[in-house]
């Protein structure tokens, strides 16, 4: 009988360690914006065509002159963002972060994170946050699933695009604001766009 209550004991133990395993990683504080069948409730500033298609949230043309930006309702500080795009040769994109309005995004009222191979300045072209750290040499990301890591905390921005560090950088202009996804041209896809508040 001792023995039986010994191995239930350890059963309830080892069930109940599996149990908070299963909890933490459930509960890693991750926020899903996009995934292959699903986006967050965006505000649109500018139009674009913006459609989930074959399980990414994808845009090739813009409704009018001005450039499309999908922004989040809600305004984030210090965070990390893990974000899987495609885009084509010509595409002009990026993931603009903690911007200081929610009806107007640019990257004087933003940092943005660029991509955007074809810039005639390729210093803030893609990889780098523009007007605030240059990346060289510019990687390329046309023609390929990429991953962006972003980081915020404090003044410290970094910034890693498929496993490799491109910019880092302190810089205290924008302090907190909604993160927004850009439509400019070409072919952009988000496959998965996830945010973890630090």
């Amino acid at each position: 009988m001792r023995y039986m209550s010994g191995v239930l004991a350890a059963g309830l133990i080892v069930a109940g360690a599996a149990f908070s395993l299963g909890a933490a990683s459930a509960d890693d504080g991750w926020v899903t914006l996009v995934d292959a069948t699903t986006k967050a409730d965006f505000t649109e500033v500018g139009k674009a065509n913006w459609e989930m298609k074959d399980g990414a949230l994808s845009a090739d043309k813009l409704d009018g002159k001005d450039l499309s930006y999908l922004v989040t309702k809600t305004s984030y500080k210090d965070f990390q963002i893990k974000a899987e795009f495609w885009v084509d040769d010509a595409a002009n994109s990026g993931i603009f972060i903690r911007c200081d309005q929610s009806d107007k995004i640019d990257s004087n009222i933003c940092y943005e994170v660029n991509i955007f191979d074809k810039r005639p300045d390729p210093k803030y072209g893609t990889g780098a946050i523009v007007d605030v750290a240059k990346v060289e040499p510019m990687p390329k990301a046309g023609g390929k699933w990429n991953t962006y890591e972003i980081t915020a905390k404090g003044t410290r921005l970094t910034v890693i695009l498929n496993g490799e560090k491109t910019a880092d950088v302190d810089d205290s202009k924008h302090a907190a604001g909604p993160i927004a996804l850009q439509y400019g041209s070409g072919v952009v896809k988000f496959r998965k766009v996830q945010i973890k508040p630090l």
